[in-house]
């Protein structure tokens, strides 16, 4: 599956490579013959009815399971049931708010079902398990299990059958297979192999080798979709490629036969499955592989076309939710892309001078781009500059960090040094990527926006088909290439120079972090207090580097509340941390702990009403609470700090999330004036809990509204902006204009919105 990023599934990418390998192995080569157009539209009517079809039965099949009578009785129940299951793939832990642990989802084969005081029910149905304990962590694929939980229906359009949450530890029947131990102990020896490694690299080479993302960086992670190479966070065909083609070269060296040579890479393909465990990306550019397999043991000249239309029909029956996987769509266009496109244009680069080599290299990320640019742009919004340039300077480095990762995961339980040797030599390569995607993605402009949707991925495929037709008179294809390098090579410098953001003379912004707040300060050149942290880690930092924020000289929680401290860890990630400071409420406990765990050496001090800092220009004022309030609507709220920024004579008012008690009890205490601000960040993402005397005492010219796309809160309350509004303060939300700023003029004050509110 493919994150918001700008380049096709690693899968279809190497396949493509791998599969025109293998034809040209056994003989063959890639060919579009057939008969006339008429018949062939024939043909493809029948092949169109009977997908459907075969679709329509298997879907039927896996519906008729979930909708089982017996089944539904249980999950309308909602009473516990004890659960016999086969563990299907390696357990995944999803992040669970601060302060919690983690959930542990396990996809399960379902064997049989009982409810306490009733019948057993046996089926075979796959199921989705979300685990609280940790013994669900270590599970292999293949371990029979039982367990105790409670049975939820599916989401809409899911053809799992069930959902079940188990609080307990699962019960092991039985041992996995002696394949999926070995498995574990490989892939355990891997991890053991990459202890010493740089923690970037480190947590990286894993999971070009076999997977495993338990070490990488989620800052990493980010840089990687940003840049467009999320394929290489995991493995994938790349993966099956490599080591394939290495396995054919040296057995095509000892002159072997075609029978032989497919038996050979027939072993390895299953010895790299296991190890990599079936994962949909493996067992697809597994699937597709074995096609050609049986082609180059055949010794007949088969076209590859054929060959991808057979796994994927095989696959789609086989599994009909691959039908609405994003990642299965970009691995099938992206392998028609190399099959379609690449061939033709590395031997129109090749006929031009270009050596055979470079050629390839070019040609094979461009035509696997194009083919998958409409559903990126679908997905994203966003079309990327950067992913082309980023996948083929990572071409080099893919192949030895693959192999020495698997040279290290293999000899690891008879030789550990030679094993963190292997990863050594592995993490130089892994270390190339690791740069790749940190600068390419802080690349300015590298991504530019587009219509989201099915109307952004339609119009896109519209446009790319119609340029691919026209393209092939050479009038229209010169026309085409001098307009659109007028229009990069003119647009880009004025993207870079004058992108508008941060805009000059910023003096607050309110970063879209999503249902939650995140502000910044600043506090002169790469420096900013920053105000809370959002929800989660990536939205925040995003929003810093956006702003060229690399220390943050002071970091100020309101409250402990997760959609305020959750992204902590993106406020910190890559940046020098001086200071921070909270409020002396002890609630929620979690909270305050996780705040303190992220910053490490750096301590949390607790302060109160009167506390004042200078940085750079930038002076704050705690204003509240004045004193503890207790007994309130929501006391954590009621008791966050309450902030007056000056910035270059401009005056900034944060209340966090304080509710109508603090409001009324800053105004009773501090007076009118105290609460005065040019700028008001609106209390609790515009909450009705508002003090209305507090409202139009600050009598601001701007109000900046962090809050939520689609939250099931209400927020912002309408009568509330519309106060604002009459107050004569101009309104602005992140939910509807992403990042916004504050900006001192010589007229006054101006708001400058980004344009990019996130996604729900």
């Amino acid at each position: 599956m493919r994150g918001r990023s700008g380049s096709p599934d690693g899968v279809g990418s190497s396949l493509g490579w791998f599969i025109l390998m293998l034809a040209r192995a056994g003989g063959g080569r890639v060919a579009a013959s057939g008969p006339g157009w008429v018949r062939a539209g024939r043909w493809v009517g029948v092949a169109v009815l009977l997908g459907v079809g075969c679709g329509a039965v298997a879907t039927a099949a896996r519906v008729s399971v979930r909708e089982a009578r017996g089944l539904v009785a249980l999950v309308e129940a909602g009473d516990p049931v004890w659960m016999r299951m086969v563990v299907r793939d390696d357990p995944r832990a999803a992040r669970g708010s601060v302060g919690r642990p983690p959930t542990y989802i396990v996809a399960v084969d379902l064997e049989a079902v009982r409810a306490e005081g009733a019948g057993g029910l046996r089926l075979s149905a796959r199921a989705l398990v979300l685990g609280s304990d940790p013994g669900w962590r270590g599970l292999l694929p293949g371990q029979r299990v039982t367990a105790k939980g409670k049975l939820l229906p599916p989401r809409g359009g899911d053809l799992r059958a069930v959902v079940a949450s188990v609080r307990e530890a699962p019960a092991l029947v039985g041992r996995p297979s002696w394949a999926q131990r070995a498995a574990g102990v490989l892939r355990a020896g891997l991890q053991r192999a990459c202890e010493p490694l740089p923690d970037l690299p480190g947590g990286l080479l894993p999971g070009l080798v076999v997977g495993d993302t338990s070490r990488l960086d989620p800052g990493l992670e980010e840089d990687f979709r940003t840049t467009g190479m999320t394929h290489l966070n995991a493995v994938s065909g790349a993966n099956v490629a490599i080591l394939l083609g290495v396995v054919l070269f040296a057995v095509r060296r000892t002159r072997a036969g075609p029978v032989v040579t497919a038996v050979v890479c027939a072993v390895a393909l299953v010895g790299f499955v296991i190890l990599a465990r079936p994962s949909p990306s493996v067992v697809r550019a597994a699937a597709m592989g074995a096609i050609g397999l049986i082609g180059l043991a055949s010794g007949r000249r088969r076209a590859a076309l054929p060959a991808l239309a057979a796994g994927v029909a095989v696959l789609i029956v086989a599994d009909p939710e691959l039908a609405s996987d994003a990642g299965f769509a970009l691995s099938v266009l992206a392998t028609s892309g190399l099959l379609l496109l690449a061939p033709v244009w590395r031997d129109g680069l090749r006929r031009r001078g270009c050596p055979a080599g470079l050629a390839e290299a070019l040609a094979v990320p461009a035509a696997a781009q194009v083919a998958c640019g409409p559903v990126v742009a679908g997905l994203s919004g966003t079309i990327s500059i950067v992913a082309v340039p980023a996948n083929l300077l990572a071409v080099p480095a893919i192949a030895p960090a693959t192999l020495f990762g698997v040279t290290a995961a293999v000899i690891s339980p008879v030789w550990p040094a030679g094993a963190e040797f292997a990863a050594w030599l592995g993490h130089w390569p892994a270390q190339w990527l690791v740069l790749l995607a940190t600068y390419g993605a802080r690349v300015p402009a590298g991504a530019l926006p587009w219509p989201g949707g099915l109307t952004g991925a339609l119009l896109l495929a519209v446009i790319t088909v119609g340029l691919l037709i026209a393209t092939r008179r050479p009038l229209i294809r010169k026309l085409v290439t001098v307009v659109a390098l007028g229009g990069v090579l003119g647009a880009l410098p004025v993207r870079l120079l004058a992108s508008g953001w941060p805009p000059p003379g910023w003096v607050v912004v309110a970063c879209a972090v999503g249902q939650g707040d995140a502000i910044v300060l600043p506090a002169g050149a790469g420096r900013a207090v920053v105000v809370d942290a959002g929800p989660e880690p990536n939205a925040v930092d995003h929003c810093l580097r956006r702003l060229g924020v690399r220390q943050v000289a002071l970091f100020v929680v309101s409250h402990f509340h997760a959609d305020h401290i959750g992204g902590v860890a993106g406020v910190i990630r890559g940046r020098d941390l001086r200071g921070v400071v909270g409020p002396d409420w002890p609630e929620p406990p979690a909270g305050r702990a996780a705040v303190a765990e992220a910053a490490g050496r750096v301590p949390v001090h607790a302060v109160g009403a009167g506390w004042t800092y200078a940085v750079g220009g930038l002076r704050l004022t705690v204003l509240g609470p004045v004193e503890p309030l207790r007994g309130t609507n929501s006391d954590p709220n009621n008791n966050s700090l309450v902030l007056r920024a000056e910035v270059d004579g401009r005056t900034i008012l944060l209340p966090g999330d304080a509710e109508t008690e603090e409001q009324e009890d800053m105004l009773d205490h501090l007076g009118p004036g105290a609460v005065r601000a040019d700028v008001l960040k609106v209390s609790h993402h515009g909450s009705s809990y508002q003090s209305p005397r507090f409202i139009d005492e600050i009598r601001p010219s701007v109000a900046l509204v962090s809050v939520g796309l689609g939250n099931d809160y209400g927020h912002p309350n309408v009568p509330l902006m519309a106060r604002l509004s009459r107050g004569g303060a101009r309104v602005l939300r992140t939910d509807q204009s992403g990042d916004l700023a504050a900006v001192a003029t010589g007229r006054g004050l101006a708001v400058v919105a980004r344009g990019d509110p996130p996604r729900p």
